[in-house]
């Protein structure tokens, strides 16, 4: 069973995850395209993270960045022994579940082109494309989403 649930992004399952996040970006984009928080800023006040696993086995990881008047959903990623499993599934909803409760009216996101799973995965959600928000800029990198909570 897939439990997903408050983590430290600086201990040793998240981090490797996250890891393997930051290299597959860094793979497919140009560095100024790459806009994944490291560890340190995955720790700060306004992000709650969040690591999904099956018993001992960290199969995920994603976050939520509070921000001004929307959160943003950062970080997501799934190991390759936890795709279709459901386990990106089960962090977007804690992601979206924890939006709602902290009261922010609308969640958005970044994310990079070719990412074609990530791009269904937000469409099954309920997710719209937008343009570029907060600091981003339009990139041919990227691809903006969000959704009203």
């Amino acid at each position: 069973m897939i439990s997903v649930e408050p983590a430290d992004p600086k201990a040793p399952g998240p981090a490797a995850l996250l890891g393997q996040s930051h290299a597959l970006m860094n793979a497919m984009f140009p560095a100024d395209a790459c806009h994944y928080l490291d560890l340190d800023a995955l720790c700060a006040d306004h992000i709650r993270f969040f690591a999904a696993r099956e018993g001992d086995l960290v199969l995920g990881t994603g976050a939520l960045a509070v921000m001004d008047g929307y959160g943003e959903v950062k970080s997501m990623f799934t190991d390759e022994a936890g795709r279709g499993k459901g386990v990106a599934a089960a962090v977007l909803r804690m992601i979206e579940d924890t939006a709602r409760a902290e009261g922010l009216p609308l969640l958005r996101l970044e994310t990079g082109t070719g990412l074609d799973a990530a791009h269904r995965l937000y469409r099954r959600f309920g997710f719209t494309e937008c343009g570029p928000f907060g600091s981003y800029d339009a990139s041919p990198y990227s691809l903006f989403f969000e959704k009203t909570l």
